[in-house]
């Protein structure tokens, strides 16, 4: 179970600063900077505070570039309903809505990371519908969808295999399935379309480059 601390907005606000990403100006979030207590957080430092790893507290190049083609492509999400699976800071889903979609539900088993995207998407003018059901585990609280998103799923091996097990379960329901991946060490390509790459700045403390190409593909009914 994902912890939080007592007061969750405060404690946001408190350890991170508004930035802009660099793939989508359009938007401030809330995000660890070198600049504020979170950035060099330690284990027992964030056990202390009652928190998880702030994952929810950086924008990944995968969620960058899928908000990025969602700017860029607007007609793939307007009017429709869109589900963001392991939102982080919910910039992919941010940029859904300011896309035009009918409805976005960002989706994290983090509660922290829940509160931190609502959070950014006010900072934006933008209200956030949120679930923190484990959707990998069943259908069950699962919410009807157009459109799937998903960025930077693939950083574990075993996350990695279910996450686009259940991806691909929509793609052959007839739904429009993106993914957004930087290179990370379990992703697969088989059975994905690319549909947009990217150069996305990063930290060298984060990554293992200053410059990650970063791709949007499309998620196929079957590999």
């Amino acid at each position: 179970m994902a912890r939080l601390p007592v007061d969750p907005e405060g404690f946001i606000r408190n350890n991170t600063a508004l930035e802009a990403p660099v793939m989508v100006p359009e938007f401030r979030l809330w995000l660890a900077t070198e600049y504020v207590p979170i950035w060099q957080a330690t284990e027992s430092w964030l056990k202390e505070q009652n928190v998880d790893p702030p994952y929810w507290a950086f924008c990944w190049p995968g969620g960058q570039a899928i908000a990025r083609y969602l700017l860029d492509n607007p007609a793939l999400v307007r009017g429709r309903r869109v589900i963001d699976f392991a939102a982080g800071s919910g910039v992919s889903a941010m940029a859904a809505a300011r896309a035009g979609a009918a409805s976005v539900m960002a989706n994290d088993i983090d509660a922290l990371s829940l509160v931190a995207a609502r959070l950014n998407g006010r900072a934006n003018g933008i209200d956030l519908d949120v679930s923190a059901e484990d959707w990998l585990a069943g259908p069950d609280g699962v919410p009807d969808a157009d459109v799937v998103i998903a960025g930077d799923v693939c950083y574990e091996r075993e996350m990695s295999t279910r996450a686009l097990a259940w991806l691909r379960s929509h793609a052959r329901l007839g739904r429009l399935v993106l993914l957004g991946d930087p290179g990370r060490n379990y992703f697969s390509a088989q059975g994905l379309e690319e549909r947009a790459r990217y150069d996305i700045p990063t930290s060298l403390q984060l990554e293992n480059r200053g410059l990650r190409e970063t791709v949007v593909w499309r998620v196929l009914p079957h590999p």
